[in-house]
């Protein structure tokens, strides 16, 4: 696995990494198989995917137990181990709340590491920034847990510029954690320049337009009925069926170069800076070994340029 920096003063890491989201959340919760999970994360670990990324929210919590058990033991020193704080299960229907209150970070850290079986995490995340409580309020809390060794480093995650520098007000970014894929690229606007520009590691999830790129998915009909992509504009069947053009054109890509589309995918989202560090989520060693292998995909500047023209997809991301 190629390998770089996490941001202009992290430690060297394997430039594909691993979320973990799916192996207990959003995507076809009936065939959750944590056993096979324990064995991706280990399995990530021997092709060089250090980058280990979960949240407390992913469960809600069982996520964060299963990562745990995958790197109980040795394999703990192994991996550079990512959680993030600042979402709560919601209430009256929601999905999901938001919580930035520095007393919930206080006390989340301590949750997070009894169930990650750790006494640190390499990066501890804020998720998203609470409306309700200022960021330097809760980056504060976050800065705390730093001082008291309990994380290495903090990022944020789905933020702007503003907020970044906000943040940087009262302690270091490691790293910012959006979307970013062919099909999602608003952070290629400011956030990524900026980040680059200031050496903080971008940390893209949903790297492979949560699985479409792939070229797997050609009918919402094929989704599990508890998946949460069925809920979602770009997977209507309408929409689907417009965006398998942009799928189409990745494949071209794939043949030319010798690689999947998973690859390709990939690899275009690598080639958008020196500190981007895609976060490809999987519970399959097959799909697991194809991501690993974007990292040995060379793009030149013709296929750069064909992806880069790709259309902006139908419907919008939620």
């Amino acid at each position: 696995m190629r390998t770089s920096t996490l941001g202009s003063k992290g430690p060297e890491i394997g430039v594909v990494g691993l979320g973990c989201m799916g192996m207990t959340w959003a995507y076809d919760l009936h065939n959750r198989d944590d056993e096979t999970s324990v064995k991706v994360i280990r399995g990530a670990l021997d092709l060089g995917v250090t980058l280990i990324d979960t949240a407390d929210i992913y469960g809600p919590y069982s996520n964060e137990e299963v990562v745990g058990a995958a790197l109980a033991g040795s394999y703990r020193e192994r991996a550079v181990l990512a959680t993030k704080v600042g979402l709560v299960p919601g209430d009256e229907g929601r999905r999901v709340g938001n919580d930035g209150r520095p007393e919930h970070v206080r006390r989340s850290i301590d949750e997070s590491l009894r169930r990650l079986g750790t006494d640190h995490v390499d990066l501890y995340q804020l998720h998203r920034v609470d409306p309700q409580v200022p960021i330097e309020e809760t980056w504060g809390a976050l800065a705390e847990v730093v001082a008291a060794g309990k994380a290495l480093r903090i990022g944020l995650s789905e933020v702007g510029v503003e907020e970044i520098r906000r943040a940087q007000a009262v302690h270091p970014v490691a790293s910012v954690q959006s979307e970013l894929s062919l099909w999602t690229r608003d952070a290629l606007a400011e956030v990524l320049p900026y980040t680059e520009a200031e050496g903080i590691a971008f940390l893209p999830f949903s790297p492979l337009g949560r699985g479409f790129l792939t070229g797997s998915i050609s009918s919402a009909d094929e989704l599990p009925a508890d998946d949460f992509r069925r809920s979602l504009p770009r997977f209507q069947q309408d929409a689907l069926t417009a965006n398998l053009a942009l799928v189409g054109k990745v494949k071209e890509v794939a043949a030319r170069v010798g690689a999947t589309p998973a690859q390709v995918a990939l690899a275009w989202v690598l080639a958008q800076g020196r500190y981007v560090f895609p976060i490809p989520g999987t519970k399959t060693p097959r799909y697991l070994a194809d991501n690993a292998g974007a990292a040995g995909v060379v793009l030149g500047a013709a296929d750069l340029a064909e992806l880069d023209a790709l259309p902006a997809p139908t419907g919008e991301r939620y």
